[in-house]
Parts: structure tokens; C-alpha cells; sequence
């Protein structure tokens, strides 16, 4: 085959498919190179598996290698590849819709040093370019004690995550929904996020995020378990428009 013929059959512009065949772009995500093998015709067996699991660890060394110290690496890679993200945080806001001022208290409360506070930070705000770039959708779920706690000392950060939160509502692709604090509901468990792929040859993965990298569970009984979860959790707590309403009554 071409190129040309390559890149048709693969449903990939020229230059992208130029770009991976001649190593300009070291990183292709794994869709891009399954659309190539499939125009190949590369059958699935170990051929094929090598090939995607060399494309795997191509990006685990992406940008967020050099935060290893102060991000989940292996987790963020998994997040640069996901179609779908739905998150539960019961105590914090979500890393994906945090603003700076609002990393910074919580990197205080975790009695980080300044240098490895700044590391975070601006991992952080790196992870958040998904948002904007080929988004995926992200569904983030939050219990709205995240906010109050700053309401006496912190009223001005307060105001500035919650517009954050409500200019993030507005994008097609994502929903946002906190949950009422006075109220009991199934995610008491702990904080968890649900990653999907646009490949059903990748099965979906959960996150459960602990002191060092975090566990990770793939089998279809727990999977489906938090999704379960989510769907609660949906149901339990406010709608987006009435998340959006309690946003701004905390910023009035």
C-alpha cells in the first residue's frame, strides 16, 4: 500500500498518517493505530497485541512522566486516551475543574513543600488541556461540602472555583452535579472515576485513587459495580441545572 492508500484506509488525514509512519509523531493514540492496523489487515493475536502495547507505553512517557513525583502517572495516561470520564469526589473538586488558588489550599492542607505545591499545580493545570483539545465527555460528580469549607476563610477562592465550575458547565461535554451536604448518598465509599475508551477492544478501567499510584480494576463485575455507583449518584444528587443554580447562589 502507498501512503496515500494507507492513510484513506485508515480514515486518517495524509499528514497525520505521514507523521506516525515517519516517527515525526512519537506518541499516536492507540485509536489512530488500530485504524492502521486495520487497514493492514493485521488479525488480532500477538502481532497486533505488541504492536498496541509498544503504542501503550509510548505514552506513558508522555509530559506527565516528569511529575511522577507528585502525580499518578500511570492513571494520567490512561485519562490522555478516554472517550468517557465520570468522576465522584465526595471531598475535594475534581482535579479536571480545580482553578490554581484552589490547588494551592489544597496543597497547603497536605503540608506539601512550595516546590512540590508548584509541581502539582502545574501538573494539574497540563491535565486539564483534555478539556479544551478533543475533549472527551466528562461527567464529575462532587459533594458540595468541597465548596462550603471555604466559605469563612476562603470566600473569595470560593467565587472564583464556583464561576470556574459554571463557565466549565456550559461546554457540551461536560456535566457537572454536586451533591446536597446534607444528605446521605451511595459514594460514602470513597472517591472513584470510571474511564471508557473509544475502542470496545480496550476494556473500561476504574480508578481508585490511594497514597501512591492507586488501584486499578478492570474485571467486568467490578467495573460494572461503580458503574452502578455513578448511576446513583446521578440520580441523588442535584441536576446540572440545579448544581448551575447553587453555583451562583454561592457566589452572590
Amino acid at each position: 500500500m502507498t501512503s496515500e492508500e494507507a492513510a484513506r484506509g485508515s480514515e486518517l488525514s495524509k499528514t497525520a498518517y505521514s507523521n506516525i509512519e515517519n516517527g515525526f509523531r512519537q506518541r499516536p493514540k492507540l485509536p489512530e493505530i488500530r485504524a492502521i492496523l486495520r487497514a493492514f489487515e493485521v488479525p488480532p493475536g500477538q502481532e497486533y497485541d505488541e504492536i498496541l502495547n509498544l503504542c501503550r507505553q509510548s505514552l506513558e512517557r508522555g509530559w506527565w512522566s516528569r511529575y511522577r513525583d507528585v502525580l499518578a502517572a500511570r492513571y494520567v495516561g490512561f485519562e490522555q486516551e478516554a472517550a468517557t470520564i465520570s468522576t465522584w469526589e465526595p471531598i475535594v473538586v475534581p482535579g479536571l475543574l480545580q482553578v490554581p488558588r484552589y490547588m494551592e489550599l489544597l496543597a497547603e492542607s497536605a503540608l506539601l513543600r512550595p516546590e512540590e505545591a508548584r509541581r502539582s499545580a502545574d501538573a494539574r493545570m497540563t491535565r486539564q488541556h483534555i478539556l479544551h483539545e478533543d475533549p472527551p465527555e466528562l461527567w464529575a460528580i462532587f459533594d458540595e461540602t468541597a465548596l462550603l469549607r471555604l466559605e469563612d476563610d476562603h470566600p473569595d477562592v470560593l467565587r472564583e472555583q464556583a464561576r470556574h465550575l459554571l463557565e466549565l458547565s456550559e461546554q457540551p461535554s461536560i456535566t457537572i452535579q454536586m451533591t446536597p451536604a446534607r444528605r446521605i448518598n451511595s459514594g460514602s465509599g470513597g472517591p472513584f472515576v470510571v474511564l471508557d475508551f473509544p475502542d470496545a477492544v480496550d476494556p473500561s478501567i476504574v480508578y481508585l485513587e490511594t497514597d501512591t499510584d492507586g488501584l486499578y480494576l478492570e474485571e467486568p463485575d467490578e467495573v460494572a459495580r461503580y458503574r452502578t455507583l455513578m448511576k446513583h449518584l446521578v440520580m441523588t444528587a442535584l441536576r446540572p441545572g440545579e448544581t448551575a443554580d447553587r453555583l451562583r447562589q454561592m457566589i452572590e
